[in-house]
């Protein structure tokens, strides 16, 4: 059985979204210490940003009159979804940049979707695979705070895994990660610590409904 999971953040020390994921993929491990783990760090080896182009384009040209960037498109979109096809369960953890989506995570989303595979019209090989979607905000956006409204992220990202994807998604959310590093959010100390915490809790609880569902299937 494989686990797989993605990073998206620009950090490795000190991401927050990491340190989360970290806790879902520790209770997969720990019920599933011999499983394996496929990585994408994407923050760190992201997708080319022509890639998406190269590969929708060449869906438009004899295979024999590809060019080579468009060859190496095609190959790298097989790549991503060979990886989510081969999962039994998904982890991505994606921060909050900008009020948006990661540019990295949106630029391999559209490669997924440039594979026959995953095309709009067809039924997606990630149907039904669990999965879990860590997000994590620098500040909040909850209802009633001055910036509700502004997370462009979180619900693209649900719509793009559990609706067009078809993956059976639970999300994990945390917020006032910049809480210690931006002094003007230092008045929110204390309900930043109880936000990571219950973001914490229900990682673990997550991790824990992955690790399950694996062993259900193993055992149908």
């Amino acid at each position: 059985m494989t686990l797989f999971r993605l990073d998206a953040s620009i950090r490795v020390e000190g991401s927050h979204s990491r340190e989360i994921a970290d806790l879902v993929e520790h209770e997969w491990l720990s019920a599933h210490p011999d499983d394996d783990v496929v990585r994408r760090h994407l923050g760190t080896d992201p997708v080319p940003a022509t890639a998406w182009a190269d590969a929708v384009g060449a869906a438009y040209v004899p295979e024999d009159e590809r060019t080579e960037a468009q060859r190496s498109a095609v190959a790298l979109a097989a790549q991503a979804v060979d990886e989510l096809v081969a999962a039994d369960a998904l982890v991505f953890a994606v921060p909050l940049y900008n009020f948006g989506v990661s540019q990295h995570f949106k630029t391999w989303a559209d490669l997924v979707i440039a594979d026959p595979r995953m095309a709009a019209g067809t039924e997606p090989a990630t149907a039904g695979k669990p999965a879990v979607l860590v997000t994590v905000r620098g500040g909040s956006y909850a209802a009633g705070t001055p910036r509700e409204g502004w997370d462009h992220a979180t619900g693209w990202m649900r719509r793009i895994l559990a609706d067009v994807w078809k993956l059976d998604v639970s999300v994990v959310e945390s917020e006032f990660t910049l809480v210690g590093v931006n002094p003007a959010l230092d008045q929110f100390a204390d309900l930043a610590r109880d936000l990571r915490q219950q973001a914490e809790a229900d990682a673990r609880a997550h991790g824990r409904t992955l690790a399950a569902s694996r062993t259900e299937r193993a055992a149908a």
